[in-house]
């Protein structure tokens, strides 16, 4: 096995006297699909913004391809993100921008690329994403389901080695969710780009992962292919695959589980 893409190790944050992540490792491989599963206000978008320098973690290291990006200033961080493209939850498209150059956006502030390329760019990402010819378009002009669309497409356009989802199926209706589900499971196989999910949308989870890691109470408590979430008997995550409310399962030991045991 390669060295991992991102890595966390003993990674902790808090906000005030609220711990949200107590020790928090794991490790994404390069052109895998690793999804973060947990409930609502569990630290998984915070694990999101460790892993792009977004947010300092109280304790721990965070790296990219190595290097340890924690001590890096905003400065040193940017070529670092420049190399990924996030979905944000709520799309974060600009409401007086048309389509196409919200799917500009990134490649004029980071890349200054001349508009021709960029032009070539945002007609080529649209078409990736099923919405090729939309670019005069208004995002008040598009569903729900087209604006995470068009929000994939800009964070494509910038030819990412890592694409980063924040709950991705959020406010979706199923058929909808589902299609965004088969588009991000298509992009991964067609580009073969390195790509980080968090959700607690469990069939999207299924859909798309090759590996998933359920995040309980700041701590990652099992890690694996989705099978060895489908057996585990640790109550815990069988209460999350339930959908079970109750907090009261003892405490057991993390289980991860490599790539050698998938077989």
């Amino acid at each position: 096995m390669g060295e991992p893409v991102i890595e966390l190790r003993n990674v902790w944050k808090a906000f005030g006297s609220i711990p949200v992540l107590r020790g928090v490792s794991l490790s994404v491989e390069r052109g895998e699909t690793l999804t973060i599963l947990g409930r609502s206000g569990v630290g998984k978008s915070v694990l999101l913004k460790l892993m792009i320098g977004l947010l300092k973690p109280d304790g721990g290291a965070v790296f990219f391809e190595g290097r340890d990006i924690v001590p890096l200033s905003e400065r040193a961080l940017l070529p670092l993100r420049q190399r990924m493209g996030m979905l944000f939850q709520g799309s974060a498209l600009f409401d007086s921008l048309t389509v196409a150059d919200n799917v500009a956006y990134g490649l004029r502030v980071q890349n200054g690329l001349p508009e021709g390329e960029i032009a070539l760019r945002v007609a080529h990402s649209l078409a990736l994403v099923g919405l090729a010819g939309m670019e005069r378009r208004y995002p008040s002009q598009l569903s729900g389901g087209m604006k995470k669309r068009v929000a994939l497409a800009r964070a494509l356009a910038i030819e990412p080695a890592i694409l980063l989802y924040d709950e991705p199926t959020t406010g979706l209706d199923p058929t909808t969710a589902g299609c965004i589900t088969q588009l991000i499971r298509e992009l991964q196989g067609r580009l073969g780009v390195t790509s980080i999910v968090v959700t607690h949308d469990l069939e999207s989870a299924f859909g798309v992962s090759d590996r998933l890691a359920l995040l309980w109470e700041g701590q990652i408590v099992v890690m694996g292919p989705p099978h060895a979430l489908r057996i585990s008997q640790d109550q815990r995550v069988k209460d999350f695959l339930a959908g079970n409310c109750s907090d009261t399962a003892e405490p057991s030991p993390p289980v991860f589980v490599t790539r050698a045991h998938e077989r």
